[in-house]
């Protein structure tokens, strides 16, 4: 976890800008020595919010499945496609 101050962020945006884009994890900006931002590179939080959408994807997926609802193998859903698109 990496813990810059506000006056870091304020005096030398630059390295921040730097580090975040070197890291690609959050750095969390502290005021007063209190935790108040958050900030990252716009392609990890692009990134971080695609595997949060697979990873709701996968879970609504596995409760259906554990729910019994109908699923098909992969091989299934591979021929069914072929069938639909080759006629």
């Amino acid at each position: 976890m990496i813990i810059k101050s506000s006056t870091t962020l304020r005096n030398d945006y630059g390295a921040i800008s730097a580090l975040a884009h070197e890291v690609e994890e959050p750095i969390y900006i502290t005021k007063n020595g209190e935790g108040d931002l958050v900030v990252m590179s716009i392609e990890a939080f692009e990134k971080r919010e695609q595997i949060l959408k697979l990873r709701s994807k996968i879970a609504i997926a596995e409760q259906s499945r554990l729910s019994g609802e109908t699923t098909v193998t992969l091989e299934e859903a591979r021929k069914l496609l072929e069938e639909k698109y080759n006629g």
